[in-house]
């Protein structure tokens, strides 16, 4: 939505992440980032930490169970989302106002870490980019067959399984899968790389 404000913050998990469940079966994990900016002071030649700023987080379905099974307390991420104020009254009448990000995308840090990154099995045809045009393949073989990140077709023939950035996926109909000679993006293309 146009107006809204997306930030992307650096820090550490405070706790591990709280995964839980609404009524209707979808998922919820919340967490808190600490947020702690460091300046380089000239006269002790030392870095020194700021006041550290603590953000609640909160993420929804597949990805809120892919954050329960990955992220743990202490970890450095990375975490993008819309940032969104909360007002409520306490049980004494007083009025309060919170910041909370809804989030988009999180990932661990890899500044100072290293990650081994497994591809999750989707589950319903959620949003979310699908890795592209893929999600059309009405039955044979797709091409790319050592893809790291491919899934096999489904092997009825007729389900999409996804479709795109923000796709609602899923729903029976797919895209005919172009004819192999039709298709300028099946053929191998020129040399990309530059000469030198």
């Amino acid at each position: 939505m146009a107006g809204e404000t997306i930030i992307t913050v650096v820090g550490n998990l405070t706790d591990d992440p709280e995964l839980r469940f609404t009524p209707s079966g979808a998922a919820v994990a919340n967490f808190t980032v600490a947020s702690t900016p460091r300046t380089f002071n000239r006269q002790t030649n030392e870095w020194e930490d700021g006041e550290a700023m603590f953000l609640r987080c909160s993420i929804w379905r597949q990805a809120a169970e892919n954050v329960a099974e990955s992220l743990q307390r202490g970890m450095r991420v990375v975490v993008q989302g819309r940032l969104k104020a909360r007002s409520y009254e306490t049980r004494e009448g007083e009025k309060r106002t919170v910041f909370e990000l809804e989030v988009e995308e999180v990932g661990p840090s890899l500044k100072f870490a290293t990650a081994k990154v497994t591809r999750a099995s989707r589950q319903g045809g959620g949003g979310g980019y699908s890795g592209g045009g893929q999600g059309g393949s009405q039955g044979g073989s797709s091409q790319g067959g050592d893809d790291p990140w491919a899934s096999p077709a489904p092997s009825g023939g007729a389900g999409g399984s996804g479709g795109g950035y923000g796709g609602g996926g899923g729903g029976g109909q797919s895209r005919p899968a172009p004819a192999a000679g039709n298709d300028p993006w099946a053929a191998p293309g020129v040399q990309d790389e530059p000469p030198f």
